[in-house]
């Protein structure tokens, strides 16, 4: 007789499901499979144990037939919960189209039958449709509605996802202590081993996405590492990478930014077929932590794949154009973002920082006071310390550019402060060179001095690269030529029209076209005198040392680009503004009220076009130019009188 022992698959693959052993219980149900047609309850088990292992579209098939059979002995009830379950996965595939013709669906068939469990889970989904639109009261409804019927049926796992849902609701609308009491008693359920493994590992999930939106990462970071010693138990690779994301976001405002970028890199891997929408939330993570390390391609190739899969990445691709030195576009983007976000206070609260830093670098008083009234508003009514400090920074900078040093060292002190409290190093250094900046300001040289040294060590633990650029040329300050107020001229260039340009002529024309202009502009800036502070997109940020040499190079770009046009049909239209004034000089560049006058003048001139401001023209004999008109420059109080030059007859 033969002592061989013959194993039945399907019976082991059931085993082995109860036992949440999912690549064994997957291999075993697959093989069951293939010897004939499994029941609806193996072929949810199938499912889900594909689901576990990241196998996302062999979880999909899987549940797909479930609901067919399901359907097909009558049971509509389940039938529908695999409709809801299809719903969540196709949503988590950013297929939203099939997404809602599955949630219809499950509407349809459960529609005059029992009260059961999905009618529960369908209120749910109702509830994510309004709380999507900012609709918390209709919500809220939802919410009730499914918590009557899980009082009246026999479920584990109902109760926990009203609660968990509730406290998304409740937490975004500011109510946070109750919000925190429902999610740390379902965090406790789940803990104690209580529920199914997807409500437990959603759970943890939504524990730390409240701690994120309502910016209270200290409890995000706890509940973090629970979740971690959670995921590490489970043999499964999908869901880790949901939690990934979150804990990358905790790892870096801890400043842990070598394993947070670690763990938002292992998170896009695990998440892009898997779930994309999360895998953009790795991705723009991700991105966050390069531009802090001073890794600008690399911050740009991940905003980028962020936003493939559906991102938004900000703020960090607003200040990623800041750190490029396009400014303009760094305010125009933040902005952009920010005029989609209309009820969402936490989501606002997120990026009105950031609108207020690339505001102060503008100079741009009126934005960076309205960004700091917002914030003060939301800091009320949330009151966790990173809100509170967030608008403690941005009420410092409102302080700072009006000229008032000593409430903007108080507010920067403050916001400090709080950052601290919840071990956020980063933001503390920020604050903490805001403080240095409010302390100079006042006449305080050696205690600003005293702030940016320790701001420094900070962003040399950190090993934040263009912190520690920014705060040396600071450090190189008064005492030093690079840090003195100097009177200058200074000139933008910009193509008009350069992205329609690009899509008419294509990549490699539109290449060679640049490398032409860059020279020829060069040229010109070099035979006047002209210093070339940056690139700024596709134009030049120049200075000159008076007003006579400035205007003479914008006359002679101007009219080389017209003599190229002439011989050979085609030149790039280039505007230029130039306008003299004092401003700040350091570490190569320069800052002040005087050059952000400039770039909005040039940003007002048409193509072909030098457009100057009436005092930089005075006094300047051999100019020739039209009739001054009156305009306002965005962040100035003041309105400027401008004139067209005319450089044919510029001499």
């Amino acid at each position: 007789m033969s002592d061989t022992v013959t194993v039945d698959p399907l019976e082991a693959g059931r085993e082995a499901y109860a036992r949440r052993a999912w690549p064994e219980a997957y291999r075993l149900l697959l093989e069951a499979d293939g010897k004939g047609g499994l029941d609806p309850e193996d072929l949810e088990a199938l499912a889900k144990s594909a689901w576990w292992i990241g196998l996302a579209t062999e979880s999909i098939a899987a549940f797909e037939r479930a609901y067919g059979s399901h359907l097909e002995r009558g049971n509509r009830s389940m039938a529908a919960m695999m409709a809801l379950t299809l719903r969540r996965e196709y949503g988590a595939k950013m297929s939203g189209s099939v997404a809602k013709a599955w949630l219809h669906r499950a509407e349809h068939l459960l529609e005059g039958e029992p009260e059961a469990v999905a009618h529960g889970y369908l209120e749910i989904a109702h509830r994510e449709l309004d709380f999507d639109r900012g609709n918390f009261e209709g919500a809220l409804s939802h919410l009730d509605r499914a918590k009557e019927i899980a009082s009246r049926l026999d479920d584990a796992d109902l109760p926990v996802w009203v609660a968990i849902s509730r406290a998304e609701v409740l937490g975004t609308s500011g109510k946070l202590d109750e919000a925190f009491g429902l999610m740390e008693g379902a965090a406790a359920v789940a803990v104690g081993g209580e529920l199914g493994p997807f409500t437990t590992g959603a759970v943890f999930c939504a524990v730390m996405s409240v701690c994120r939106e309502t910016a209270d990462y200290r409890r995000g970071s706890e509940w973090a590492e629970v979740s971690k010693r959670w995921c590490e138990r489970q043999d499964i690779s999908g869901f880790p990478g949901i939690c990934r994301v979150h804990r990358a976001e905790f790892m870096r405002l801890t400043g842990a930014w070598a394993d947070a970028a670690s763990e938002a890199e292992k998170a896009s891997d695990e998440l892009q077929r898997f779930h994309p929408a999360m895998a953009g939330e790795a991705f723009h993570e991700l991105g966050e932590i390069r531009l802090r390390m001073g890794d600008l391609e690399g911050a740009e190739d991940a905003f980028g794949q962020a936003q493939a899969l559906g991102s938004e990445s900000q703020p960090g691709k607003s200040l990623l154009l800041l750190a490029r030195g396009r400014t303009d576009a760094a305010a125009a983007s933040i902005k952009g973002s920010l005029e989609e976000l209309t009820w969402n206070k936490l989501a606002r609260a997120r990026l009105l920082p950031a609108q207020a830093e690339i505001a102060k670098v503008l100079g741009d008083l009126p934005t960076a006071e309205a960004d700091a009234a917002e914030l003060e508003v939301i800091a009320e009514e949330f009151g966790t310390p990173a809100i509170r400090a967030a608008a403690g920074y941005a009420a410092g900078i409102v302080a700072l550019l009006r000229d008032e040093p000593d409430e903007a060292a108080r507010r920067s002190r403050d916001a400090r402060r709080l950052w601290r409290e919840i071990d956020a190093p980063y933001e503390a250094a920020i604050c903490t060179v805001l403080l240095a900046e409010a302390r100079s300001a006042a006449g305080e040289t050696e205690a600003a001095g005293l702030e940016l040294e320790a701001a420094r060590a900070a962003f040399e633990r950190l090993g934040a690269i263009p912190d520690i650029a920014r705060t040396d040329a600071l450090l190189a300050g008064p005492a030093s030529p690079t840090g003195s107020r100097e009177v200058r001229t200074f000139m933008f260039t910009d193509i008009v029209g350069s992205t329609a340009l690009v899509e008419a002529i294509g990549d490699d024309a539109w290449h060679d076209l640049l490398h032409w202009h860059d020279e020829a502009l060069r040229r010109c800036l070099k035979e006047n005198k002209g210093e070339e502070v940056h690139r700024t997109g596709d134009g030049f940020f120049v200075a000159f040392p008076d007003a006579r040499t400035a205007l003479a190079c914008a006359a002679m770009i101007q009219r080389t680009l017209a003599e190229h046009r002439r011989a050979h049909g085609f030149a790039p239209q280039v505007r230029i503004g130039v306008h003299a004034a004092e401003a700040t000089r350091a570490a190569g560049d320069y800052e002040g009220a005087g050059v952000h006058a400039a770039a909005r003048i040039g940003a007002l001139a048409e193509g072909g076009e030098v457009l100057a401001s009436v005092d930089t023209v005075e006094g300047v004999d051999d100019v020739a130019f039209g009739a001054s008109r009156e305009v306002t420059l965005k962040g100035l109080a003041k309105p400027v009188q401008v004139v067209a030059v005319n450089w044919r007859r510029t001499d």
